[in-house]
């Protein structure tokens, strides 16, 4: 094709587009196009899967439905600690192969050393999740007791915090007054209010045993990926097998992270993607490295 349609602007009852014409860019205007069947039948899907959509958000709406959803109240999610272990078993396991790979070692000695890695490497990955967590509650505990002291010390001052609390979201005049009467009348509600707005704590109760838990299982089961091929036998050149199955890994806990993020599944899974093979491409070059200098 001589001209290919890149992006499209209505305007005015015409629309504006980029041509590519030759090895040229080259911008043009001209008439909407009549529409075709295949462009009808393509719109009639966008607006059923559009109201589809809208009535799903309307039922989700509900007095009913909102009530059954707060009562149950924010969810804990352990989500990114399947991820963030996912990630780095992949990512450290496989570099452990490839180095020894690099170093031209024997089958024996990679998968000893990349047992020995998931074992370890999972356990103080689990251990560190399970302290970070556990010392998020425990500050949690220490502001809420603080905040509970200041309440029963100062109640005033811890008033006119609240107040400022609800200026600043633009509450004003006797509705400013009302808000902080309701709030101050109960001290759980006062200093649920202290912790969520001053120190910005969320109100999930994450369990550090779960987390850890969840870090290790990931851990292993995705760092085990880059052994499989060299435990059972990946024909003349495990090697080459472990590295297409590892890459699977990295898309798939990237299109995954992506949850997380406002980039498509498959940019993320590409850049997780490429930060696993960057780090495994280090370790192989270390090895080949160690393995001239080092005699063995």
């Amino acid at each position: 094709m001589l001209c290919l349609l890149v992006e499209c602007i209505c305007t005015n009852r015409k629309f504006v587009a980029l041509e590519f014409s030759g090895p040229l860019w080259a911008r043009s205007s001209f008439p909407a196009p009549p529409l075709t069947r295949a462009a009808g039948k393509r719109d009639k899907c966008f607006m059923a899967d559009d109201q589809e959509n809208r009535s799903a958000i309307e039922r989700a709406h509900t007095p009913e439905a909102i009530a059954e959803r707060l009562e149950k109240g924010p969810q804990a999610n352990y989500l990114r600690d399947w991820v963030f272990g996912g990630i780095d078993g992949a990512v450290t396991t496989f570099a452990v192969v490839a180095g020894v790979a690099g170093a031209e070692l024997s089958v024996r000695i990679i998968l000893i050393l990349g047992a020995a890695n998931l074992l370890a490497d999972g356990f103080s990955m689990a251990a560190g999740n399970f302290s970070g967590v556990k010392a998020e509650k425990d500050d949690y505990e220490r502001l809420r007791e603080m905040e509970i002291e200041h309440i029963s010390i100062a109640p005033e001052g811890e008033r006119e915090e609240v107040r400022q609390i609800f200026a600043a979201k633009g509450f004003e005049g006797a509705d400013l007054e009302r808000a902080v009467e309701i709030t101050t009348a109960s001290q759980e509600r006062w200093v649920r209010t202290m912790l969520e707005e001053e120190h910005g704590l969320p109100r999930v109760d994450r369990s550090p045993f779960i987390a850890g838990v969840v870090t290790f299982i990931a851990f292993f089961l995705c760092g085990a990926v880059p052994l499989i091929p060299f435990l059972f036998g990946g024909g003349a050149m495990p090697m080459v097998t472990a590295t297409a199955m590892t890459g699977g890994v990295f898309f798939g806990i990237g299109a995954m992270k992506s949850k997380w993020s406002t980039a498509p599944w498959w940019m993320s899974g590409g850049e997780t993607f490429i930060i696993g093979m960057v780090a495994a491409s280090f370790a192989y070059g270390a090895g080949v490295i160690l393995k001239s200098i080092l005699p063995l």
